[in-house]
């Protein structure tokens, strides 16, 4: 068997080889792949930095709806203590972050339900609307917002069912 070498091989085989122009073309490909494979990273990223955040929400919203569900009706009624408008501050500390946190802000709301376009029923003074609401401010981004919001009735719900 006989092993070619560079010497004997036709000129036209030894001058073969990239133009500058192909280089280019390639090195804008791999340029533009590169870009994308970052932005799609961190699109990523970001999304699961925001469902974190959406998740802490949540967990925060039925933290306080818990809270409020232990309540007897003249506790929850009563216009002082935890049921007011003043916002409660609970922090985060998503992992990596080092001593970084971001500020939730939640309030709890209990207001009377509006029953319109309907007449009002004779229960309306037994129940109220819960809402809890949840606001905070991501490092770099614009405020977002949570809310949940569930009925409570002054005997629950036994005197319903049966």
């Amino acid at each position: 068997m006989k092993l070619s070498r560079w010497n004997q091989l036709p000129a036209r085989a030894r001058q073969q080889g990239f133009t500058l122009m192909e280089a280019l073309v390639a090195m804008l490909i791999s340029g533009i792949m590169f870009t994308a494979l970052y932005a799609g990273l961190h699109g990523g990223f970001r999304i699961i930095k925001m469902s974190r955040e959406n998740t802490r929400a949540t967990q925060i919203m039925i933290e306080h709806m818990e809270i409020c569900r232990l309540y007897k009706w003249k506790d929850l009624t009563n216009t002082g203590g935890f049921l007011n408008t003043n916002p409660i501050p609970v922090a985060y500390y998503p992992s990596g972050s080092g001593n970084s946190s971001i500020m939730f802000t939640s309030r709890v709301i209990l207001e009377p339900i509006n029953f319109a376009p309907y007449p009002t029923p004779s229960y309306a003074s037994d129940m109220r609307k819960l809402t809890v609401r949840v606001d905070w401010e991501p490092m770099g981004a614009t405020n977002r917002t949570r809310q949940m919001s569930t009925h409570v009735a002054r005997n629950g719900l036994q005197n319903y069912v049966w």
